[in-house]
């Protein structure tokens, strides 16, 4: 079995370290929710901005034919595991996961909402179409009352002067962590490109977790959740606009990790 590699040191020596897993050239941690929840409230109290991450199948499929998006989840600062599926793929290669070792966002938000309302980290909710951040903030607050949070919706020009005006909003804000929810790859596209521009601590994308955590996206029963079935509760709810995702992405994700676990083992039987 393989024993997942530990990171690098991190910039400031501030934040925790985690263990590694390489899976189709890209890597992510290992780390249980608590842990995450932990990390995003400490890094939102250091000096230096802090970039995370998630994968599932789909951004690895994007990471293994999008060069730019492989760089940003190799990069990034932490990179957690969004899906059954990449769980799966880290195992069949060898490593020592467990189902602890995978979170969305759905299931923690309100955790993590009470955790930045404990230690006094204010949130900015960039995500979804108009009306879904106030839904969103509603709910948390009625959990976390204290919490400095506020938020704008996705739905804008993400270039020129409306972008430059929802930059504006956000740092007169100035929150100690920003949540992006404009689906994969773009949230990490607008990272990309705002990153010096955007006064945060923490860049934190998301998907689409608003849109299930306020209902306006339906999601399957908990048990399809436990069993890594969620794909197929939305493919039967969105079938039109996710087929291709699950159908045609779920088999790529398998193949490149069959090749990726043949390129391993037949690597360490040459050493």
């Amino acid at each position: 079995m393989l024993e997942s590699s530990v990171n690098p040191p991190l910039s400031t020596g501030e934040l925790p370290q985690f263990k590694e897993v390489v899976l189709m050239d890209t890597r992510f941690h290992q780390l249980t929710v608590q842990q995450l929840i932990d990390y995003v409230t400490r890094a939102a109290k250091l000096p230096q901005k802090t970039v995370v991450g998630h994968v599932n199948i789909r951004g690895m499929n994007f990471a293994a034919g999008i060069p730019w998006y492989r760089q940003f989840l190799n990069r990034a600062d932490l990179v957690f595991c969004d899906g059954f599926g990449v769980l799966l793929g880290a195992k069949l290669k060898g490593y020592k996961l467990c189902n602890c070792h995978r979170m969305t966002c759905p299931d923690y938000i309100e955790d993590l909402a009470l955790a930045c309302e404990q230690q006094q980290v204010s949130l900015f909710l960039l995500a979804g179409q108009p009306g879904i951040t106030d839904q969103a903030i509603a709910k948390l607050t009625t959990i976390a009352p204290n919490l400095q949070v506020a938020g704008h919706h996705g739905h804008f020009a993400k270039t020129g002067a409306e972008n430059a005006a929802v930059v504006e909003q956000i740092n007169q804000f100035n929150p100690d962590v920003l949540y992006i929810g404009f689906g994969m790859p773009l949230q990490e596209r607008w990272i990309k490109e705002n990153y010096d521009q955007v006064n945060t601590r923490v860049f934190l994308p998301l998907g689409a977790c608003l849109d299930f955590y306020t209902g306006s996206v339906a999601r399957g029963p908990q048990w399809m959740t436990n069993f890594g079935l969620e794909w197929l509760s939305r493919l039967v709810v969105e079938p039109k606009r996710l087929w291709r995702r699950y159908l045609i992405g779920n088999p790529l994700f398998y193949s490149r990790v069959l090749v990726d676990v043949v390129r391993h083992r037949l690597g360490r039987s040459r050493r």
